[in-house]
C-alpha cells in the first residue's frame, strides 16, 4: 500500500509538468531477480511486476494507464474529422452474406449504434432477431465469438464471451425463435456438433485451466443432458498441444488424435464410436486433417510439400502409406480445396495472388476459372446440398463482393456486396517487391492518394505480423481512410514467417530463423527511404500480438529508422514467455528457453533483454488488455518500465491498459473505435500530421 501511496504522489507532482512536453512518468521500483540459464546469470529487474494481484502492482499500472493519457491529453492536438472517419467505418448498417444452413437462411446484422452483431433468421421473407447479446449484458462487452448450426438449421449454438477475455459461455437455441433450449454450457471451447445431431463435442477452457497451463479436456455431451453427464474422450500430456476430434458428414468415419501448431496424429475410427481407432498418421513437422466423401478419404497436407498437395486414399485401406498424390505439390501455394460433386477446385497463390483453378475428379488440370471480375480470392466454400460454388473477391479499394455458381458451367452471378459508403476514389494500391537484408526478395503492400509525390516527405504508416504461417493477402483498406486522406502511406510487409510462400517462406521466420523477421522490416523501411516514399523522421511502425515482438525488435535493433511505434498486446520477454496464459502452444514457432540451443537465440533478439543502455528508442506507445488470456499484460509492463529507467531514453514509451478488453476481440462498437482515434492520434501527431 505504501507503494501505491508513493506512485500516486509522483504521479500528481508530474501532471503539472506536462505544459513543459516533459516526459516524467511515475517511477518504477527496481527489484532484482537473478536466474542462472545454461551457464548464464540472467539479471530481471521488473520480475516483480509478473504479480498481476499484487496492490503494487495493481497501482503502478493504473498509475501508468492514466499518466500516459494525461501526458497524450496535454500534449497532441485534436484532428478534425478524424473521429467521425474512423466512426464511419466501425460504426455504419452491416448485413452479412446470407448464411444457408440445410433449407434455413441466417444473417449477421449489425445497424449504426448498435453495440454487438446481431442474429437474424429469414422466414417468409421477413427476418426474425433469434440472437441478441446485448440482452446478456446491457454494456455491450459481450459479444458472440462463435455460431454452430445443425445441419438442419432447426438449433444453433451461440457460444459468446466478455470483456474479450475468450472465455465463453455456450447457449444452444430454437433458431425460429431464438429460445434458450437448456441450460447454458460453461467454459466451453470449439463447440461442434456430431453427425447425429444429438450430440456435440467440446473442449472444456476456464480460466484457471489458463492461467494454471493445465492440458485442455474434451468431451462428448448428449444436447439436453446436465453438463456433469457428459463424457470425457481425450487430453494432451502438456499444454503445450491439443486434442481434436471431429466427425464426417458425408461418410461414416470420424478423426481424432493430439496436435501442436504445425504438426499432428491422425486415428480414424466408425462415427458413433469411442475406442482410440486405427493410427493412419503420425509426424513432428507436419499435419493432415482429413476429409471423408464416401468411400474417399482427401487429405490436403505439407508433408513434405512446404506449398502442399491434395491427396486421396480409401478409407478401407486409410493408413499413410496407401495415400496417392491427387494434385500434387506445384510451384504456387496450395491453399485450399473443394471435392464437388463433379470436380475439384484449387485455391492457390502466386505472388500473394490468389485464383481458381477446375480439375477433374482424378486430378487432370482443365482450366483456369474465370472470376466474375478483377479480385485476389480471399475465400472460397462449396455447398454440396446445392451444388453450388462461393467466391469472395477483395481488391485494395472496395468492400468484398460474393458471387456464386454452379461447378459444372461457373456462370457466376453476384451473391452479396456490401454498399461503398467511404471515398477511396482517390487511392490507389499496389504490391511491390523489395530486397531484405540477405536478398530475400519480399512482396508488400503500398497504399496512397494517386496524387501522391516521391519527395521522401510523406508520412507511412508500416505495419507486418510474420509469423505462425499467417501472411498478407490484398483486402480491402477502407480503415485507414482518413490517415490516407490525410497524405499518409500505408505500407504491409509480407515478411517471413507467414504464408505468402508456403511452408518455407513460414520457416525461414521462427525458430533460429526469426530474426529474418525483424531484418525484413528494417530493410522495408529502408526500401520506402531509399525509394523518396518518406524518411525516417516520417515512419511509424504498427504491429501487434506476434507483430507485437516485431514491434519491440525493431525498437531495440534499429531505433533510428522510426519516429513511432505503437506495440500492441505484445510478447516481449522472451525468455518467459511461455510461463504465462496459453503460451505454452506457441513453443513450436519459437522455441523455449529451457532448452539450451532455443535459449541462444531467443536471448539474442528477445526485446526485454535487449535494451541497451544509454539508447533511445523512438515514442513507443505499448497497449495491453487487461483480460487477455493469450498474452500476458506483463510483456508490456516490464518493457515499458524497462524503457523509461533507462539512461538516455528521451523518448516518452507510454503504458495503454484496455481495462474492459482482452487481445482485441469482442470490443463494444464505442469502444473499438475509442482506441482505433487514441491510437491514430498518436501516431498522426508523431508524424507531424
Amino acid at each position: 500500500m505504501k507503494t501505491f501511496m508513493f506512485i500516486s504522489f509522483i504521479f500528481l507532482a508530474h501532471i503539472s509538468l506536462m505544459a513543459q512536453k516533459t516526459f516524467f512518468p511515475p517511477k518504477t521500483p527496481v527489484q532484482a531477480v537473478t536466474d542462472t540459464m545454461h551457464g548464464m546469470l540472467i539479471t530481471d529487474e521488473y520480475r516483480w511486476l509478473e504479480n498481476k494481484a499484487d496492490p503494487a502492482v495493481v497501482g503502478w499500472t493504473r498509475a501508468q494507464h492514466d499518466y500516459g493519457n494525461a501526458y497524450l491529453e496535454a500534449n497532441q492536438k485534436k484532428h478534425d474529422g478524424l473521429r467521425e472517419d474512423i466512426a464511419a467505418f466501425i460504426d455504419r448498417d452491416y448485413e452479412s452474406p446470407v448464411n444457408k444452413e440445410g433449407k434455413r437462411l441466417f444473417q449477421t446484422v449489425k445497424k449504426k449504434g448498435d453495440k454487438q452483431s446481431k442474429i437474424y433468421t429469414i422466414l417468409d421473407e421477413k427476418k426474425i432477431l433469434i440472437w441478441d447479446p446485448v440482452k446478456l449484458d446491457t454494456s455491450g462487452n459481450t459479444s458472440v465469438s462463435g455460431t454452430a448450426y445443425t445441419y438442419d438449421g432447426e438449433r444453433a449454438a451461440v457460444s459468446v464471451q466478455k470483456s474479450g477475455a475468450e472465455i465463453t459461455t455456450t447457449y444452444i437455441i430454437d433458431t425460429r425463435t431464438g429460445k434458450v433450449l437448456f441450460a447454458p454450457l460453461e467454459n466451453t471451447f470449439g463447440y461442434q456438433w456430431t453427425k447425429d445431431q444429438q450430440h456435440a463435442y467440446y473442449t472444456i477452457r476456464s480460466k484457471e485451466d489458463i492461467d494454471k497451463q493445465q492440458p485442455l479436456k474434451t468431451y462428448w455431451w448428449k444436447v439436453g443432458d446436465p453438463q456433469e453427464k457428459a463424457q470425457f474422450v481425450g487430453t494432451t500430456a502438456d499444454a503445450k498441444n491439443s486434442y481434436y476430434t471431429y466427425d464426417s458428414r458425408y461418410s461414416d468415419v470420424s478423426f481424432s488424435g493430439e496436435s501442436d501448431f504445425y504438426s499432428n496424429s491422425c486415428y480414424i475410427r466408425k462415427t458413433g464410436t469411442f475406442d482410440k481407432g486405427q493410427l493412419i498418421y503420425e509426424s513432428k513437422k507436419s499435419s493432415v486433417y482429413p476429409d471423408a466423401i464416401g468411400d474417399k478419404l482427401y487429405i490436403f497436407t505439407n508433408d513434405n510439400a512446404p506449398n502442399y498437395k491434395l491427396l486421396v486414399a480409401d478409407k478401407n485401406n486409410p493408413e499413410s502409406k496407401n495415400w496417392k498424390v491427387l494434385i500434387p505439390e506445384s510451384k504456387t501455394v496450395m491453399q485450399a480445396y473443394a471435392v464437388t460433386k463433379k470436380n475439384i477446385i484449387i485455391q492457390d497463390k502466386i505472388d500473394i495472388q490468389s485464383r481458381l483453378t477446375l480439375f477433374d475428379l482424378n486430378g487432370k488440370r482443365i482450366k483456369q476459372i474465370e472470376l466474375p471480375e478483377t479480385g485476389n480470392v480471399s475465400g472460397m466454400g462449396y455447398d454440396r446440398e446445392e451444388d453450388s460454388v462461393y467466391v469472395y473477391l477483395n481488391t485494395f479499394t472496395s468492400e468484398t463482393k460474393v458471387f456464386v455458381a454452379s461447378p459444372s458451367n461457373f456462370k457466376w452471378r453476384l451473391y452479396y456486396k456490401r454498399d461503398e459508403i467511404l471515398d477511396m476514389s482517390n487511392i490507389i494500391g499496389e504490391i511491390k517487391f523489395y530486397t531484405s537484408k540477405d536478398n530475400t526478395r519480399v512482396p508488400v503492400f503500398v497504399v496512397h492518394r494517386k496524387d501522391m509525390k516521391l519527395d521522401g516527405n510523406n508520412p507511412v504508416l508500416l505495419t507486418a505480423y510474420g509469423g505462425f504461417n499467417y501472411g498478407i493477402q490484398p483486402d480491402y483498406f477502407g480503415f485507414y481512410t482518413s490517415f490516407l486522406n490525410k497524405g499518409g502511406i500505408v505500407v504491409e510487409a509480407g515478411i517471413r514467417g507467414g504464408d505468402e510462400y508456403g511452408e518455407t517462406w513460414h520457416e525461414n521466420g521462427m525458430l533460429a530463423n526469426k530474426q529474418n523477421c525483424f531484418d525484413d522490416f528494417n530493410s522495408c523501411a529502408e526500401w520506402l527511404i531509399k525509394e523518396k516514399y518518406t524518411s525516417p523522421s516520417k515512419i511509424a511502425a504498427m504491429g501487434g500480438s506476434n507483430g507485437g515482438l516485431l514491434m519491440g525488435a525493431i525498437a531495440t535493433q534499429r531505433p533510428d529508422l522510426y519516429k513511432a511505434i505503437v506495440c500492441m498486446v505484445p510478447l516481449l520477454d522472451m525468455l518467459r514467455y511461455e510461463k504465462f496464459l496459453i503460451a505454452r502452444y506457441w513453443i513450436p514457432e519459437y522455441g523455449t528457453a529451457e532448452n539450451e540451443a532455443d535459449f541462444r537465440w531467443l536471448l539474442q533478439y528477445s526485446p526485454y533483454q535487449n535494451i541497451r543502455r544509454g539508447i533511445n528508442v523512438p515514442a513507443m506507445l505499448v497497449t495491453a488488455g487487461e483480460n487477455d488470456s493469450r498474452v500476458d499484460p506483463i510483456h508490456a509492463k516490464k518493457f515499458v518500465a524497462a524503457l523509461q529507467n533507462n539512461p538516455g531514453q528521451l523518448n516518452p514509451v507510454i503504458l495503454h491498459m484496455d481495462y474492459n478488453s482482452g487481445h482485441g476481440s469482442g470490443q463494444a462498437t464505442s469502444q473499438r473505435i475509442d482506441n482505433w482515434v487514441f491510437v491514430y492520434e498518436f501516431i498522426m501527431n508523431q508524424l507531424g500530421m
